[in-house]
This record gives C-alpha cells, sequence and structure tokens, in this order.
C-alpha cells in the first residue's frame, strides 16, 4: 500500500500546506522517519541528499508543539548558516495554516542583536549553529529546559568541523528531552559515539542512494576550447531555455569572472562566494529562492545548504575536484522526484579525465554532446581508440 501524508495521521493544517506546496507523497525517508518521530522515538537515519531530510523531521517537530507554550520545544542544530537559513525557510513554508508557532535562526557571522529580538518573540522551535547557539545560552538570551526534541542535521559533516565539543553540550543542557534524531548522508565514528551516548533504543533508517530517491537527472558534458567555455554555457542556456540554473565554479575569482561576463551580456545572473558578504549572499540567495533570479553562480562552499526545489539544470562550468562535490551539485535539480538535468563544461584534458573518473566511481552515465551553431543539440560519437599496431621483428 503506498503511504500518503494523510496516512501518517497529520493535521488537517500540515496536509494544507503540504498540498500547497505540492507535495504528494512522502519520500522513503519521511515515510519511514516521522512515524518514528510521532511517537518520541530516538532516530539514526542515514541518507543521501536531496531525499526530503528536512520535513522528516520538521512536520512531526511541528505536530508536537504546543502554541500556547511560549517557550523553546523543538532545537534543530545545522553545521552551516546557509543549511540553518535554509531549514528555517522549508519549517516556515510548512506553518503556512498554524496559528501562533515561531520559527527562529541563530548562526555566526551576523549580528547577535537582531537574533535576540528573534528570541525575545518566544519562537518554539529554534534552528541554530551549534556555536552561536552556545553563544547566546551563555548570555542567557535562550533557554534549553522545555526541549523536547533535539535533531542533528547533517551530523557527520557538523562533528567534523570540530563542533563535537559543542554538541555534545547542548544536548547534556536539554535535560526534559523526549528525543533525539541523527540526520547523516554517512554514519561515521562521531556520529556513532553521539547516538551510543544520548539515544536510547534508536530506530535506524537508512535509505540507499540507489533507491527511487536517487535523484532522476540527465546528466551530458560539452567539450570546447577554453577561450569558447563561456560563449558556449550562455548559448547552451539560451537555447534551451532554462529558466533557473545553478552553475558551479571551483575558485572565487573564476565565479565572479563568470558573474561579470555573464551580466554584461544580457543575463540575469548573479553570484555567492566566500568573498562576498553575508548578508548580500542571504539576499542573492533569497532572490534566487523567490523565483526573482535566473541564473545563480556559486563554488561549493558558498553553495552548502542551497535547497531550492525546481531548479531546471545544473551547470558544472568547472569539473568539480572531488567525486562528492560531483554528486552534490547535480543533486540540486531532480529533487523531490522531478526530472533534472545536468551539464558538464570539458575544456582540457584534466577535466575530461576527472569527468571520466566522475562517471565510473559514481556508477553514473554521461552523455557527451555537440551544440550547433543553431542551438541543436546532438549526441557526439566517441571513436573507440585505434588498436595498437603489431609489430612484425
Amino acid at each position: 500500500m503506498e503511504v500518503t501524508f494523510e496516512s501518517l495521521g497529520l493535521s488537517d493544517a500540515m496536509l494544507k500546506a503540504l498540498e500547497q506546496k505540492g507535495y504528494g507523497y512522502p519520500t522513503t525517508i519521511q515515510a519511514e522517519a516521522i512515524p518514528h518521530f510521532m511517537q518520541w522515538k530516538d532516530v539514526i537515519a542515514k541518507a543521501p541528499t536531496g531525499t526530503g531530510k528536512t520535513f522528516a523531521f520538521g512536520i512531526p517537530m511541528i505536530e508536537h508543539i504546543d502554541p500556547k507554550l511560549e517557550a523553546v520545544q523543538g532545537l534543530i542544530l545545522a553545521p552551516t548558516r546557509e543549511l540553518a537559513i535554509q531549514i528555517g525557510d522549508e519549517l516556515r513554508g510548512l506553518l503556512t495554516y498554524y496559528q501562533g508557532i515561531r520559527v527562529a535562526v541563530l548562526y555566526g557571522g551576523a549580528g547577535i542583536g537582531g537574533q535576540v529580538k528573534q528570541l525575545e518573540r518566544k519562537p518554539q522551535i529554534v534552528v541554530a549553529t551549534p556555536g552561536r547557539l552556545m553563544d547566546h545560552y551563555n548570555r542567557k538570551t535562550i533557554r534549553l529546559d522545555k526541549i523536547q526534541t533535539v535533531v542533528l542535521d547533517e551530523a557527520d559533516r557538523m562533528l567534523d568541523m570540530g563542533f563535537f565539543k559543542d554538541v555534545t553540550r547542548i544536548i547534556e543542557k536539554v535535560k526534559n528531552r523526549r528525543n533525539l534524531g541523527l540526520f547523516s548522508a554517512t554514519i561515521s565514528q562521531e556520529v556513532m559515539t553521539v547516538s551510543w551516548m544520548y539515544q536510547r533504543d534508536e530506530v535506524e533508517i537508512t535509505v540507499e542512494p540507489k533507491q527511487e530517491d536517487r535523484p532522476d537527472i540527465d546528466q551530458y558534458s560539452l567539450t570546447c576550447t577554453p577561450l569558447e567555455k563561456a560563449e558556449t554555457t550562455l548559448r547552451l542556456i539560451k537555447s534551451q531555455g532554462y529558466e533557473r540554473v545553478m552553475i558551479f565554479c571551483n575558485t572565487k575569482h573564476m565565479c565572479q569572472r563568470l558573474c561579470d561576463e555573464f551580466q554584461r551580456a544580457g543575463l540575469d545572473c548573479d553570484c555567492i562566494h566566500g568573498d562576498i558578504r553575508q548578508n548580500q549572499r542571504e539576499k542573492t540567495m533569497q532572490r534566487y529562492r523567490d523565483g526573482k533570479l535566473a541564473v545563480l553562480i556559486a563554488t561549493d562552499v558558498a553553495s552548502r545548504g542551497i535547497d531550492v526545489y525546481d531548479v531546471d539544470c545544473v551547470i558544472n562550468y568547472d569539473v568539480p575536484e572531488e567525486n562528492e562535490y560531483y554528486v552534490h551539485r547535480i543533486g540540486r535539480t531532480g529533487r523531490a522526484k522531478r526530472k533534472g538535468v545536468a551539464w558538464s563544461m570539458v575544456s582540457n584534458f584534466s577535466e575530461k579525465a576527472k569527468l571520466d573518473e566522475i562517471s565510473k566511481f559514481c556508477e553514473f552515465s554521461i552523455r557527451p554532446m555537440l551544440l550547433g551553431a543553431d542551438g541543436q543539440l546532438t549526441e557526439e560519437v566517441v571513436k573507440a581508440p585505434a588498436p595498437p599496431k603489431r609489430r612484425f621483428r
């Protein structure tokens, strides 16, 4: 029997919000995790990016909130401010038909005053990076004694980034916790340690990337000379009529240069990378999320935690250095069971070799294409290497 959101026993307000956002059926991780969370069980879940983890813990957390109680009841810890902001936005989207439930997002690199104001509004759900949450706790601007559910999102990355001490300290300060959720792409030794120390009778959930949740993405490559790369990318976007594109570059310098070049060519685009101020990055991200920006150019570091559900196409302007970066990048399209397209621009031998390695490592089929001057795409016929000539002595 197909699991539906109705069959998970969710409230009318939640079902209406999900319907409005166009979610018909829960993904595997949602169908498996939500019932356990609803029963206050501890959950440790291993699931790849782009499978709907935020709703898997966000939906039951919202359902458990008592709007009349003006205290923090749900806490979500995230490794980066981008991810924290994105989780906050997704939760607010689910709260459309609820009255009196507020969400606060706390992260470093931003003024503490505005966050104190958010906390003065008595939010019942707080999304935070561990360092900034400890700042607020030490300043006595937040209390943790009424929190019932704690969730660690991207737990492996968070503990990897040196937050182990902060995270364990926070969990220990939540004295009246009823359940703890750990969500992770990989179950590292540190994740296992946190589970062993703080979870009781935990339910283990594993979603393999090979299941139907593996994004449905057509993957292609385009070969051109280094000098033609920007022009070919621009022609690809315009000729295929892509309206919502993410382009990835390996360096901040390249990211900015490409953005400037595309803006001069009249393309509606902007970029985010480490040299751009945080508030400017947030404004750019919001414009992209709201559909007011057609093309977003980003580096891997700046792009962590960007979740936009209807990206038409991802373009690797530079082939990424790491196989995992490739998977992370292309996972921005084809999300939530929609079809996606990913392109990789190849302009030298080392990029070609790297893409071949990614294809083999990830078991992806990346088809080489040709883009004609008229914008027509045709499959490139790759000749097999000629057999070596035998030399007779």
